[in-house]
């Protein structure tokens, strides 16, 4: 399987720490970098940011038009059981999984990874976080979901049953209605997660006022 292609900013300090930064539907690994300098992490940290671009792969609800995906979209209707791709979140999740392990092998203790991601890319980080076998720094999600309740509760595994998530959502998102984000809140809260939420008046996007939060949240998880 091709590798993913990987924007990555090197830390400014000593490479301790990883974020591996999931983009959503028809964006790119570029497109959370112009976020990073409004987290205002402490001077000199070690975090290290690995933005991976999706496959690009035709979108059934976008008339198979071809774009950056980390699972295909088949309907408009938001519960019916075959709307997401779940064999492509799978895969994508094991292709992330493999970017982790690498920076394992680089020499990063798993413990100094966060895993993040937006909207579908929050759904693949959710998935990747609560299903590996190795304990994580911490998990964040913006605007996303949970694609398949049953497999990650089938697949999660102890070592990240106390991971610190965060999880943000705009009130007004029109392409993931806030009462998905809810249903995921409530799936982790449910099996015992311990998860920071917060809702912005916004739509599906970031704000000042999360980036200022999720830097927050890094610099705590991190003890930067």
């Amino acid at each position: 399987m091709k590798p993913l292609d990987l924007v990555v900013l090197d830390a400014p300090g000593t490479h301790d720490a990883t974020v591996l930064w999931l983009h959503g539907l028809g964006a790119d690994g570029n497109d959370f970098v112009p976020a990073i300098p409004h987290l205002r992490l402490p001077d000199g940290h070690g975090v290290r940011f690995v933005f991976p671009t999706a496959e690009a792969i035709p979108i059934t609800v976008n008339g198979g038009f071809v774009m950056p995906a980390w699972y295909d979209i088949r309907s408009m209707e938001l519960e019916a059981r075959d709307r997401n791709d779940a064999e492509g979140l799978a895969r994508s999740v094991e292709r992330v999984r493999a970017l982790l392990v690498a920076e394992v092998a680089a020499g990063i203790d798993p413990r100094r990874i966060v895993v993040a991601g937006f909207s579908q890319g929050g759904a693949v980080a959710l998935e990747l976080a609560l299903t590996h076998p190795e304990p994580l720094a911490a998990l964040v999600l913006l605007s996303t979901y949970v694609v398949d309740p049953d497999r990650v509760r089938a697949q999660r595994q102890e070592a990240n049953a106390t991971i610190p998530i965060l999880q943000c959502h705009g009130t007004h998102d029109s392409m993931v209605p806030l009462k998905r984000g809810e249903a995921a809140r409530e799936f982790l809260v449910e099996h015992d997660y311990v998860l920071g939420w917060k809702a912005f008046p916004m739509d599906h996007e970031v704000c000042a006022e999360e980036l200022d939060l999720i830097g927050r949240f890094l610099t705590d998880a991190l003890d930067l």
